[in-house]
């Protein structure tokens, strides 16, 4: 198997963004990292104050509305054309909807060898790490550590808690052969 996607999955804080970039750094070969927040910067700022977009709520909370869920579609299908054209992805996600979001990225990369990576970090962690960042609501990290692995399946765990990036994307690295 030659691995064309990597999908990172974990919390708000969980250091998913900092093993993509060491991925890209170790691995031989480019790689391009995408993710939720790529799609999120790239909304109108309108969609994320509607209802019908992407709400973040002063504890944490996350609100998906349905014109986000028909772009957050549209985005997983964009990613997987974009590998079926040459291009090896990873993809820094955050499965909200736990394995119904799994499997929406199981449609849009049917056919595509990938590697489901759990990254997982300690609920006080990563909710120090949160406040560190300054960029999001406090609260998201903690919400997010455990909610978002329940149900979804893994070919591969890491756990950023006492473990930095690094040894995480040579853990990844590892089982790309």
């Amino acid at each position: 198997m030659t691995v064309q996607v990597i999908v990172l999955n974990g919390g708000s804080s969980s250091g998913k963004s900092g093993i993509a970039r060491c991925l890209q750094a170790i691995l031989p070969d480019p790689w391009l990292t995408l993710g939720v927040d790529t799609l999120i910067d790239a909304m109108p700022p309108s969609m994320q104050t509607s209802e019908e977009g992407i709400g973040f709520a002063a504890d944490g909370g996350v609100s998906l509305g349905a014109q986000f869920k028909a772009l957050d579609e549209a985005w997983a299908v964009g990613v997987a054309a974009m590998v079926r054209a040459g291009a090896r992805v990873i993809v820094d996600e955050v499965f909200l909807g736990g394995p119904a979001s799994q499997q929406r990225w199981r449609t849009a990369l049917e056919g595509l060898d990938v590697l489901w990576v759990g990254v997982r970090c300690d609920a006080t962690v990563a909710a120090g790490r949160e406040i560190g960042r300054g960029d999001r609501p406090r609260g998201m990290a903690e919400a997010q550590a455990e909610q978002v692995h329940q149900g979804v399946e893994y070919d591969l765990v890491v756990d950023t808690t006492h473990t930095e990036a690094l040894e995480c994307a040579r853990t990844v690295a590892a089982r790309l052969g």
